[in-house]
């Protein structure tokens, strides 16, 4: 990307580039509803039809968070890899993608025809409402047939974005857009097709999407498409799933919002009155919460847009270890949001007669009366939720997976929806319970600036110290005949890494610890954060993790190669099973006692005494699984070493003597 510099090009420019297309996108993206709900409400079908499309807008919020899920995964894991240079992976991070939205836009197509009834139901259907319900039926099987084509152009879009290439995918979004725009008005006024016209003009718009995005393909920058990338790799597919996670909450969330909220409304529409005395009714409340929630939508996209727009500068710095540029990047996107959020709860509190007017006239006194509580009530915490929903994309972007998907789910789920119902159930009123939207979103706001100090403070934990060691120290002592390889393996707080510094000056040999990391990253391309953060200490299993076995076969080569060269003491990493076929090995492991192991994590790592034996346990056990996970054996199986020692009976200073009077007692008998 030589007209894109993500490395060292002007923060504000790359954003500019990058978010003004992706913001387009985002808010055409979005007019797909809302444009059928403006001329819907201009239409006979009215309140009616506005009702019925608010039924129906969660199935297409679950098919876009299914779209996202791969979409924004696939591009995310591309934007990492690229800046890890690992070339193979960015092809096969997209084509997987491919073919999994393939997959998954069938499946949830054949769903919603079939059991399209108790979709609707779900989601505040209600068949006594019978003119209601029956333009949503209309509405949702036709949508239906679209839904391949809108998986796969929406989850195409952050591909083709994150290849450089933002232009063109606001461009495939916006020929749909306009198309829907265009076709609208012919189909429900000149045809008469009322709702079932606003459906056909929306799939038509998302069939053009999808045709552009697939031609995309045959200019793509930095990947391509051939058999090898689309064939299904379970750990791609697993990691490009658990980085898009957040996508996936953060949409699923909205879908349990309005199925929440339609429901409350038909519980309790009628129990509320009006300040005429009239009961706002089920059909009232359900059309003006599905405008409020579209009205939201456009903010929230405009939003998630500027946040999409940082992802290939946040990914590819995170990549490549510039933390100081992921910082500068973040502050950048979430000033802007902020202005946003502002701007939006401007216009809601002082025009929401004018806002609710452009979804249709005629309205009656009860539906304004409604429509000013819940733009100036329901999206009164506007400015927060902006900073939250941007921070979710942001965390996404910097790989930290569990904390976007954490912060995804505490303002939609958490906090709103126990919210509205205790409210709800409390007031029995569809006015009093709007106020829930503000308390999650305060909650979420004070969560998110938690998470991403934490996030912060962890990549800055890492220690420069040992940034370059040299190669190991070498002596004038000349006291082996022969080669000696010796691997430590150590408990976390033994000592085992100053033993081993110890034992190599000792026996006048080289000396390896955290100079493995700077070697692998000078000859694979890792940056030495990224190889850190995935090494036996930092190693975590689970679905918001991901293993990376090209880091550790890597690191292998390097170990080998190290081994081949001289004699030398390795520390960690797997070394003793690495190397088990060579000849030379002397494979030795360390302990020590719990209240030694304590004394010394806080002495030399600088642990809180009260936290130590957590985080002494805690990094015992991610040593436990790594080694487990790459050798398939027990990391503190005795039977694996040829000396296991407990440091504390003799020291650290004396462990180190002992070890090498034995290899030296071995080296003159030539035993090994």
């Amino acid at each position: 990307m030589k007209e894109l510099d993500l490395e060292n090009g002007k923060i504000s420019k790359l954003i500019k580039k990058f978010a003004i297309p992706c913001v387009i996108s985002m808010i055409v993206a979005a007019l797909y509803n809302i444009v059928d709900q403006i001329f819907i409400g201009w239409s006979d079908a009215g309140s009616f039809g506005n009702a019925a499309t608010n039924i129906v807008y969660p199935f297409t919020v679950i098919a876009l968070a299914f779209a996202l899920l791969i979409g924004d995964g696939s591009a995310a894991l591309f934007n990492l890899s690229l800046g890890a240079k690992n070339k193979e992976k960015t092809s096969k991070s997209i084509g997987n993608g491919l073919i999994l939205l393939v997959i998954v836009s069938i499946i949830l197509t054949i769903l919603g025809l079939v059991f399209n009834k108790q979709i609707l139901n779900i989601f505040g259907g209600n068949p006594k409402e019978v003119q209601c319900y029956q333009y949503a039926k209309d509405y949702l099987r036709i949508i239906c047939y679209g839904l391949p084509f809108y998986i796969i152009g929406q989850g195409l879009n952050a591909s083709i974005r994150s290849d450089g290439s933002p232009k063109y995918a606001m461009m495939a979004t916006v020929v749909g857009a306009v198309s829907n725009i265009i076709l609208d008005p012919i189909f429900i006024f000149v045809f008469k097709m009322s709702v079932k016209g606003a459906a056909m003009a929306t799939i038509i718009g998302q069939i053009l999407t999808f045709i552009i995005s697939i031609l995309y393909f045959r200019k793509a920058k930095s990947f391509k498409i051939n058999k090898e990338s689309i064939k299904l790799n379970r750990e791609i597919c697993k990691q490009l799933m658990s980085l898009g996670l957040a996508s996936l909450i953060t949409q699923l969330a909205i879908v349990i919002i309005i199925a929440v909220t339609n429901n409350l409304i038909g519980k309790y529409g009628y129990m509320t009155i009006s300040s005429s005395g009239v009961a706002y009714g089920v059909v009232t409340p359900l059309a003006v919460i599905g405008i409020c929630m579209k009205v939201f939508g456009i903010v929230i996209s405009i939003v998630i847009g500027v946040s999409l727009g940082g992802m290939p500068i946040i990914g590819y710095n995170r990549g490549a270890g510039n933390i100081r540029r992921v910082k500068e990047t973040v502050r950048y996107i979430l000033i802007i949001n902020l202005l946003i959020g502002l701007f939006a709860f401007g216009l809601f509190e002082l025009f929401p007669t004018l806002i609710i007017n452009i979804f249709g006239s005629g309205n009656s006194f009860e539906y304004l009366e409604y429509a000013k509580y819940c733009l100036r009530i329901f999206l009164s915490g506007i400015m927060l939720t902006c900073i939250v929903k941007s921070l979710s994309i942001l965390l996404q972007s910097m790989g930290s997976s569990f904390k976007s998907t954490l912060l995804a789910l505490a303002r939609d789920v958490i906090f709103f929806v126990p919210a509205i119902v205790i409210i709800a159930s409390l007031s029995h009123s569809v006015i009093t319970m709007l106020w829930s939207a503000l308390i999650a979103d305060v909650l979420s706001f004070i969560t998110g600036i938690i998470l991403l100090k934490k996030e912060f403070s962890k990549s800055e934990k890492v220690s420069e110290e040992d940034e370059i060691e040299g190669q190991g120290q070498n002596s004038d002592k000349l006291l082996l005949k022969n080669k000696v390889i010796i691997t430590i393996s150590r408990e976390y707080g033994s000592g085992g890494h100053f033993v081993g510094k110890l034992l190599a000056e000792k026996l006048g040999i080289k000396f390896y610890d955290k100079e493995i990391i700077n070697l692998t990253a000078k000859e694979y391309g890792y940056s030495r954060k990224y190889i850190l953060d995935n090494e036996e200490k930092n190693f975590k299993t689970s679905m918001f993790y991901n293993n990376d076995d090209k880091l550790f076969a890597s690191e292998s080569k390097v170990i080998e190669a190290l081994a081949k060269k001289d004699s030398c003491v390795i520390v960690g990493r797997c070394a003793d099973y690495i190397l088990r076929n060579n000849k030379y090995l002397v494979r030795i492991f360390l302990y020590s006692d719990v209240d030694s192991k304590i004394k010394r994590a806080v002495k030399y790592y600088g642990l809180n005494e009260k936290n130590a034996l957590k985080e002494i346990n805690k990094v015992n056990k991610q040593r436990a699984k790594y080694y487990n996970y790459f050798t398939n054996g027990v990391w503190n199986s005795y039977e694996n070493y040829d000396m296991v020692i407990n440091v504390d009976k003799l020291g650290v200073e004396e462990t180190a003597e002992i070890i090498k009077n034995i290899v030296i007692t071995e080296d003159r008998k030539g035993r090994r």
